[in-house]
Order: C-alpha cells, then sequence, then structure tokens
C-alpha cells in the first residue's frame, strides 16, 4: 500500500481552534500527518521573549494526543535551510501543507518541488492567534 505522507511544521504553543482546523485540513490530504515542531529556541526568536509557553516536549505530547496526528518530529535548537532539506528528504512527504499567507511559502514550494511533493495552501480560520491569546490571557 502506497501511504500519501502530507508534512506540516510549526511552533504549535497553545493549541486552538486554528490550530485543529488546519491540521485535520491537512491530514485530509493524505493517510499520515507529520509535524515538524520548532524548537523552544526557535519560538522565542520568532515569538519573544516570553515564548513559547510550553516546553518543546510538552507541545509534542500535546499533538501527538490528535488522533489526526500521526507523527511528531522535535527540530533541534540551531536548524538551517540544509537541516530542514534532510529532514524533508528523509521523510518523502507528497503534500506539504501551509497557511495563507505563510512568510516561508515560497521557499517550502521550492522545497516541495525539489522533492516531487505537491504545496497546499490551507485557508486560515479566523480565530484568534496563539499570540493574541497569550495578550489576552497576560501571559505575555
Amino acid at each position: 500500500m502506497n501511504t500519501k505522507i502530507v508534512l506540516v511544521g510549526g511552533c504549535f504553543d497553545l493549541l486552538h481552534f486554528g490550530h485543529i482546523s488546519f491540521l485535520k485540513d491537512a491530514k485530509a490530504r493524505g493517510d499520515h500527518l507529520v509535524v515538524l515542531l520548532e524548537s523552544d529556541e526557535k519560538v522565542k526568536k520568532l515569538k519573544g521573549d516570553m515564548r513559547p509557553i510550553h516546553s518543546q516536549n510538552q507541545r509534542k505530547e500535546m499533538l501527538e494526543s490528535l488522533s489526526f496526528v500521526d507523527e511528531v518530529i522535535i527540530m533541534p535548537a540551531v536548524t538551517t535551510d540544509g537541516d530542514y532539506v534532510t529532514l524533508i528528504e528523509r521523510i518523502k512527504p507528497n503534500v506539504i501543507a501551509v497557511t495563507v499567507g505563510d512568510p516561508m511559502v515560497e521557499k517550502k514550494r521550492q522545497q516541495a518541488s525539489r522533492f516531487g511533493a505537491t504545496l497546499v495552501e490551507i485557508p486560515k480560520i479566523h480565530t484568534p492567534s496563539t499570540s493574541q491569546l497569550a495578550k489576552l490571557l497576560e501571559l505575555e
């Protein structure tokens, strides 16, 4: 049986409805959903000193508890474009899914093309983001 692998990546710090919707939609594009989970250091760099709220291991456990997530791969603290390429080559995804407006979409499009995968852009759900929720909860 040929398994259709879908690859997504992200921080997934405070799981919210937008994350769940995105991950379910991504899983619907294939048989096996793999999540590349950014390191605590990368989240801090991207989101600020008060983040992440949950550690990488906690975020991994939360994602693994979702029935539609098949595998979570923890990213190392220091990652380069080459690290991502090596992982993608190892995973051999058929689909790379991103949200519409992903600032790295062109890089991901090139990666998908390089490995013969299809890039799928999934529309964002209008719901508060993790950053908005963190501010609302006065965690930031």
